[in-house]
């Protein structure tokens, strides 16, 4: 068995050209993220969590931000290819957990949708994905409301 621990934070633009996406979900909001893919927070800390987990680094080493073509990629096509990472190695999922951080907006009606998106990814049955959201009280940078984070914890077995 093997755990990883991964986290991601994005700061939100003030452009209502950029879009807000949480677990592969559009989240109506008001604001959208500046990021080189479509930063997805939820997404970017669990491929964080994955890569750690087998000791393979971060997701700035397989999908830089320096990359032109991943520019505006849609975040799921970079957890699909780093599952077939994990996949090659020989491990599957056992559980993962997750923590979206974040003022605003409010996620609860989303969270089972992004919780299906990511079971399907991962090819994995949806009770082995847990996403929690909650907020700072109004503290620091997050309560601000200037920007969004996650914490993700994975458990992987082997197959």
């Amino acid at each position: 068995m093997r755990i990883g621990h991964g986290f991601d934070v994005h700061k939100f633009s003030n452009s209502n050209k950029d879009v807000l996406v949480i677990g592969g979900v559009v989240i109506p909001f008001t604001r959208g993220i500046i990021a080189h893919s479509d930063g997805d927070v939820l997404i970017h800390a669990l491929i964080d969590a994955l890569l750690g987990a087998i000791a393979l680094g971060d997701i700035g080493k397989f999908f830089p931000d320096t990359n032109p073509s991943l520019k505006k990629i849609n975040s799921r096509i970079l957890l699909y290819n780093t599952w077939k990472k994990i996949q090659e190695k020989g491990y599957k999922i056992g559980n993962i957990d997750m923590t979206v951080i974040a003022q605003k907006p409010q996620l609860s009606h989303y969270i089972q949708e992004m919780r299906l998106n990511i079971s399907r990814d991962l090819s994995t049955h949806i009770d082995k994905i847990s996403i929690k959201a909650c907020t700072t009280e109004k503290l620091g940078f997050l309560g601000r409301e200037e920007g969004i984070a996650c914490e993700a914890l994975v458990f992987l077995v082997t197959n």
